[in-house]
């Protein structure tokens, strides 16, 4: 009998995810027009929604029927929560008792470590989620309410906030606008990345923290290294952008929109400034938190920021001649750090190719270029304006890249912490000349 890991079966579920989306999205009832939609164009929006990504080739809220929008959001609620972890909430509901493997796909799509965590940890996810994105739903209905009327209103709230709790970064305003309307907007601004945030810190810190406990030590690295990218990354581009995209805005909206910027980035993808006006700097600055991205258990996607924190711990801990990293009175295993720096090369290289293989696809400048790939790892869904012009072989290679994204980071976790056996020999050693 042919044994196949759980990474390979969550990979494979995702792909017939997205096809089937890809199918429905095509259809003519699917779009606005009643005429079939282009299959490629059709399927990169699937692939886009399930990998809450956000890039689109075809204007999410003119292109698409209610139907199709209805798809769209029904693609990014499961892709969020990952098709395993929603396929086990259906065992939950209709109580079949799930079998040990359906556990072992669970405990690696979320990093629980126990299989009897598992089924605790789902209840209090799904019940996280459907609280948070209906309360964000309400608010943005009521927002919205006054100037769209009750249906309208309606559907951008529902819509809005499962994209944003899942840091899909789909939004629904005409001509690829995304959420620009509503730059100076305290409500809309507030409720979206707030719904970013929950969606993007983790399951597991969201219970941790509702626990009212002593907090993990996961938790306490998540709940730090994100306030701190948050509040570095609004006073940065605040400081970058003052004269540029924010010369309009008077001073609390430049902060307003500063601290959005600073937040959708790490995998949201929404944005109220336009992104192809961004200087070079800003633009690189963006770029770095894209490949930062959430946390693990999250909805996000990147390297994740428990990866980035444990880098830049194992650096200065190097830089001070300290053998261990430590981290909140914790010695962090050597193992745990070296997968961190693994992921770290392995998704450079997930982005340095797309890049390489772009430039010779495509005509636009290499910023552009390396922000749209940042961008597709990062499942984030930022664009500098170059997603509609793509040419065919350039939204393959960004749907290939959008999927890494999203299921690579799941696939290499397992393939590091479940390999051949450790050998009991020891061979011997020797150094080698570094640096």
């Amino acid at each position: 009998m042919i044994k196949i890991r759980p990474s390979t079966l969550i990979a494979f579920s995702f792909l017939v995810l997205i096809t089937i989306g890809a199918v429905l999205l095509s259809l003519p009832v699917s779009s606005a027009k009643g005429i079939a939609t282009n299959f490629l164009d059709s399927y990169f929006t699937a692939n886009s929604a399930v990998c809450v990504t956000g890039l689109v080739t075809l204007d999410t809220g003119t292109h698409f029927s209610l139907f199709g929008l209805i798809i769209i959001m029904c693609l990014m609620q499961v892709g969020g929560l990952g098709y395993m972890t929603f396929s086990t909430f259906l065992v939950l509901v209709f109580r079949r008792k799930m079998f040990v493997s359906e556990k072992l796909m669970i405990m690696e799509a979320l990093n629980i470590y126990s299989l009897n965590d598992v089924l605790q940890v789902l209840r209090k996810i799904f019940g996280i989620v459907f609280l948070v994105e209906g309360v964000g739903a309400l608010i943005l209905f009521l927002r919205f309410l006054p100037e769209m009327g009750a249906g309208r209103a309606l559907l951008y709230g529902v819509f809005h906030a499962i994209s944003a709790f899942n840091n899909a970064g789909f939004a629904l305003p005409a001509n690829f606008a995304n959420l620009a309307p509503y730059v100076t907007d305290v409500v809309v601004n507030l409720t979206v990345t707030t719904l970013i945030i929950i969606g993007g810190i983790g399951f597991l810190v969201i219970a941790d923290i509702l626990q009212f406990k002593r907090w993990s030590l996961h938790t306490k690295l998540v709940v730090v290294t994100t306030l701190l990218l948050i509040i570095g990354g609004t006073l940065v581009y605040l400081i970058l952008e003052y004269n540029n995209t924010l010369a309009p805005l008077a001073l609390q909206g430049k902060v307003l929109a500063s601290y959005f910027q600073a937040v959708t980035p790490r995998t949201a993808g929404f944005n109220t400034l336009d992104m192809g006006k961004l200087l070079p700097v800003s633009a690189l600055f963006i770029m770095i938190l894209m490949f930062i991205g959430a946390s693990p258990g999250g909805t996000g996607g990147g390297i994740k920021t428990t990866t980035f924190a444990l880098i830049a711990s194992t650096i200065w801990a190097t830089l001070r001649n300290s053998r261990d990293t430590v981290l909140f009175n914790r010695r962090v295993p050597a193992e745990t750090v070296r997968r961190a720096f693994a992921i770290m090369i392995l998704g450079l290289l997930a982005v340095a190719l797309p890049i390489f293989l772009l430039s010779g696809t495509e005509k636009f400048n290499l910023t552009q270029i390396a922000f749209e790939t940042f961008s597709a790892f990062g499942t984030v869904g930022l664009s500098m304006g170059i997603t509609p012009f793509l040419s065919s072989a350039g939204k393959i290679i960004i749907i290939v890249t959008m999927f890494i994204g999203r299921v690579g980071p799941l696939t290499l976790l397992l393939a590091l912490a479940i390999g051949q056996r450790e050998s009991k020999i020891e061979p011997p050693k020797e150094g080698v000349s570094i640096g």
